[in-house]
């Protein structure tokens, strides 16, 4: 908690994250390999409805500057009970309420990685 965030990370690296490098950084202890940015994390696995997500299923959303509202910009694992683990700017590696007003007008999708 807590790992300082920094866009375009180094994925050799645990001293700062970007979103999809934290995933791929998650996914690795569990023997699965992710690609490398959430644009393309996004492809990987099952579709998910948005009603009925599962530890470990990651989520997508369109959030910041280069968000359209489509467009996949950002990755967080959930965690359960309405939460993601994700880094996001301050204050980095952080857990947030999937159903805040701000991540649930961000959602775009969630996918099942098998």
């Amino acid at each position: 908690m807590g790992t300082p965030y920094k866009f375009g990370a180094s994925t050799s690296t645990t001293r700062v994250f970007d979103c999809s490098s934290f995933m791929k950084h998650i996914f690795k202890k569990y023997g699965v390999t992710l690609p490398r940015t959430s644009a393309q994390q996004s492809k990987v696995g099952v579709a998910v409805s948005r009603s009925n997500p599962k530890a470990g299923d990651l989520v997508f959303f369109s959030s910041g500057s280069r968000s359209t509202g489509k467009n996949v910009t950002h990755v967080a694992v959930y965690m359960g009970n309405g939460k993601i683990l994700h880094t996001y700017g301050k204050p980095g590696v952080t857990v947030s309420n999937l159903n805040s007003s701000f991540w649930k007008k961000a959602y775009v999708k969630a996918r099942r990685v098998l």
